[in-house]
């Protein structure tokens, strides 16, 4: 991997607040999102260092971890445990014994649901759970702020003197690099080789370990009929029968690209929680830049027009959301709302009784018609619709109409 200076990341705060209140702390997310650069710059001065990358390091593990662990022993950095998540069991021995100390271990790993198995199973109650993303732009621009709460940044965001993200080409060139670190910051790397290898190693690793996946072919076909569909309701038989599968694997595919935080399954919103469920969700891609790849587009002049143009800022504008929360430690509880007259707003964030419309739109000139959807939301829902954002390509925050601000990309 290319060297290039530290970047501050918004979870850094969290993370180490959180290692000074839990004897364990696991960090997950997907592969190459800078988990081991984040612990390694917060906790290299004080943690021994042990990855279970190395082969003979993970063998030892599954055979000896008590072994292992007196090589290693704490506080010390665990990463990648998802290739020996049996040594969670000593990990939780050693924790009952001294329960009063902090921050003991910092645990990575890169897939979700069977590491977050192994911590339920070993871990629960003992450690704080956290997720690193990719990039947000704020992030790659060096303006992220790890101290401040989400809804302070997102009442704030843009208003502060540099917070605009660039004129709209600047935007959508980020954009198409996406936020995995080394392609995103790093000028050098050629972004389209490098998401080509990254989806490539990503399909041998964790598709055949999470699912079993014979046939890759089948599932890469899956993959881009999925970036192909990003913001439009899913129906997963239609899906299914075109590519002729059964329904049920599909929603397995689906299930692994959520496991290695690659995709987001949004679903309506809709008081009855039951309603939710049955109704029809949207897939987006959490990384623009994997979508872009997905999608065939090459230049930035792509990304701003052309059918792929709206689901690009769509897929941005939830993965600044999604990133916003998860990054300060908070659970995302974020939905879309569309009723059969057709009124609709992209996005909903809920914050306890509120719930914040947000729209996403491809201009950097936005008009108070851009916001109709927004105000129809919040006419019907009255004291439970909080101010909304309509998220663009300008330049600087200001205010579209008297309940909806015009926010501009990359601002959080």
């Amino acid at each position: 991997m290319v060297d290039f200076p530290y970047t501050d990341r918004t979870l850094a705060g969290v993370l180490a607040r959180a290692a000074e209140q839990f004897p364990a702390v696991v960090l997950t997310g997907p592969r190459q999102s800078g988990k081991t650069t984040l612990v390694r710059h917060l906790f290299g001065g004080t943690h021994s260092y042990c990855t279970l990358d190395d082969v003979t390091l993970r063998e030892q593990a599954r055979s000896d971890a008590s072994l292992l662990l007196s090589r290693f022993p704490p506080p010390v950095i665990l990463d990648e445990i998802q290739y020996a998540p049996e040594m969670l069991h000593n990990v939780k021995i050693d924790v009952d014994e001294r329960r009063e100390a902090k921050g003991r271990y910092v645990i990575t790993g890169s897939q979700a649901f069977p590491l977050m198995r192994g911590v339920s199973e070993s871990l629960a109650g003992r450690a704080a759970v956290l997720s690193l993303q990719s990039m947000s732009l704020a992030e790659t621009e060096g303006r992220a702020a790890p101290d401040a709460g989400w809804r302070q940044v997102l009442d704030g965001a843009g208003r502060e003197e540099g917070a605009a993200a660039g004129n709209p080409a600047e935007v959508a060139g980020r954009l198409l690099r996406g936020g995995f670190p080394e392609p995103a910051l790093d000028a050098g790397v050629d972004p389209a080789l490098w998401l080509s290898s990254y989806i490539q190693t990503y399909l041998e690793r964790d598709v055949r370990s999470l699912r079993g996946v014979g046939d890759l072919g089948d599932f890469q076909r899956v993959l881009y009929a999925l970036a192909a569909r990003t913001g439009t309701l899913i129906n997963f038989s239609d899906l299914a029968r075109d590519l002729g599968v059964t329904s049920k694997t599909v929603k397995a595919w689906v299930s692994v690209l959520e496991a290695s935080g690659q995709v987001i399954t949004l679903r309506p919103y809709h008081a009855n929680l039951g309603k939710r469920l049955v109704k029809r969700p949207k897939i987006y891609f959490l990384d623009t830049g994997i979508l872009g790849y997905l999608l065939g587009l090459t230049d930035a002049a792509q990304v701003l027009q052309g059918i792929a143009a709206g689901p690009m800022i769509e897929s941005a504008v939830l993965g600044s959301l999604y990133r916003l929360l998860v990054h300060r430690g908070e659970v995302p509880r974020l939905h879309f709302w569309r009723t059969a007259a057709g009124h609709e707003v992209d996005f909903l964030l809920e914050d306890g009784g509120q719930l914040i419309p947000v729209e996403a739109k491809l201009t950097a000139t936005p008009r108070p018609e851009h916001a109709r959807g927004i105000e129809r939301f919040q006419a019907l829902f009255g004291d439970r619709a909080a101010p909304g954002l309509l998220v663009c390509l300008c330049r600087e925050r200001f205010r579209l109409t008297s309940s909806v601000d015009a926010v501009p990309l990359g601002a959080f």
